[in-house]
């Protein structure tokens, strides 16, 4: 195995350890996966060298914060609209957490997190008035679930 960012089932396995909770000890994560703890230690150092583990973060309960409302904002935008000023539009807007510009209809999707309906419509109108966005279609989020990056 090389530094390459070629990786092996042991390094699959850590990996999902890892993202299950990325807090678990090198000592745990040794005893699941049958290797010393030095060994999975040097792996995962390795690993976070190749660009593999690009960081570690922490999940948050949002509705414990006041902003337990999440939606998606669909953005369409004229034609001539540049796929960098789309995202601009989109991430001058704080409540944006997350923007994924698309091929096709529409130009972006935005995942926006807010306190309540009243504060949705305010971020709606904030990103029609970022100038190109010609229209938006608001899906609220029910329930979520993710699997590991």
């Amino acid at each position: 195995m090389t530094d390459t960012g070629l990786i092996d089932s042991v390094d699959r396995a850590i990996l999902e350890l890892l993202v299950e909770d990325g807090r678990r000890t090198m000592t745990e994560i040794a005893e699941r996966v049958r290797l010393s703890p030095s060994a999975v230690k040097r792996r995962v150092d390795r690993l976070e060298r190749v660009g593999v583990i690009a960081g570690y973060t922490v999940t948050l309960d949002h509705g414990k914060l006041g902003a337990g409302f999440e939606a998606f904002v669909e953005l369409r935008f004229a034609g001539d609209v540049k796929v960098e000023a789309i995202t601009m539009a989109a991430t001058s807007v704080p409540e944006a957490q997350e923007v994924f510009t698309v091929a096709g209809d529409p130009d972006a999707l935005v995942r926006v997190r807010v306190t309540d309906v009243q504060h949705l419509r305010d971020v709606i109108d904030r990103l029609r008035r970022t100038g190109a966005v010609i229209g938006t279609k608001t899906l609220m989020v029910l329930g979520a679930w993710r699997r590991g990056d």
